[in-house]
């Protein structure tokens, strides 16, 4: 007995062939985060994002407002099917304005931040016509690369303007995706242990992600589409414990901060175009802890 596949079917499978597995396609993927998704054994994906984070509820007398941009640089490697390496390197500028006695001083640092080199395992893989499912695990280092005793007029910068932190920090987590032809879903935990360096310590950072990806268009797939546009709805939860200044808890630092992140992104064959804006829907913050007004994201990514 022959069993016959409707013309359509067939069509609509090829096609989630062609956009789920091959080792030539850009998948979409989170803006705040990484994917499970692999990259093909012996390619590159580069990654360059433009950020710029402004701070302006300030809770003390003091009346700070920070802004700050950077430029992340990151690089994936496709060791085999499984497993990646990436590496990313920022590049920042951050200006901190605020009242000391009478005056209105601006304190600010530019330069290259710590480097984060990781490496992402896959665990568990289950693949299906226009599906596919992928657990990650993921561990690295943060490097410090970035100057952290910047000095002014008025003395050493304050450790949230300097463009690094001085010390060696581990991270480590695991990464879900499940795609289909017309959404993914992502979901990540993440903690980092942060170490002390020149008497100051930032304190660990833990968070939870979701990312949401539904495609927008086209709404029909069909052969001979340059690119697909997708809407993007994603939650960061990041909980930051209180920094140590010598040794002693900073009361006015960490605190959990909920995110809220709508964003889009055009993705083709080889390249994706994507921005986003986080916007905190919650922030409870120990003492005087700056609040966060958003956090613009722009960038684009290529595989080679």
């Amino acid at each position: 007995m022959c069993l016959r596949i409707p013309r359509a079917l067939f069509k609509g499978l090829s096609i989630g062939v062609v956009v789920l597995s091959s080792s030539q396609v850009i998948r979409a993927a989170p803006l705040t985060f990484n994917t499970a998704l692999p990259v093909a054994e012996n390619e590159f994906v580069i990654r360059e994002q433009f950020i710029f984070n402004r701070s302006s509820a300030d809770p003390s007398t003091a009346d700070r407002k920070r802004a700050a941009w950077s430029i992340a640089s990151a690089v994936g490697y496709g060791v085999n099917s499984d497993l990646a390496i990436f590496g990313v390197l920022p590049y920042a500028n951050k200006q901190l304005k605020m009242t000391s006695g009478a005056m209105r001083v601006t304190r600010q640092a530019e330069g290259f931040g710590d480097f984060k080199i990781f490496g992402r395992y896959t665990v568990l893989k289950k693949n299906s016509p226009g599906k596919n499912f992928r657990i990650a695990p993921f561990a690295g280092i943060e490097i410090p690369t970035g100057a952290n005793t910047v000095r002014d007029a008025l003395g050493r910068l304050p450790a949230g303007v300097q463009p690094g932190s001085g010390s060696w920090d581990v991270f480590g987590g695991a990464v879900a995706t499940y795609q289909t032809l017309d959404f993914q879903f992502d979901a990540q935990a993440r903690y980092q242990a942060n170490a002390k360096a020149d008497g100051f310590e930032f304190g660990d950072v833990a968070r939870f992600d979701g990312s949401f990806q539904y495609r927008l268009w086209p709404r029909t797939l069909r052969s001979g589409v340059p690119g697909f546009f997708y809407g993007i709805l994603e939650t960061n939860i990041v909980h930051k414990q209180t920094n140590r200044i010598g040794g002693a808890r900073d009361f006015n630092s960490g605190g959990t901060t909920v995110f809220l992140v709508p964003g889009v992104q055009y993705v083709t064959k080889r390249w994706i175009v994507e921005t986003a804006l986080q916007v905190p829907i919650v922030q409870n913050l120990h003492g005087a802890a700056l609040k966060n007004d958003f956090i613009l994201r722009a960038g684009f990514r290529f595989n080679i």
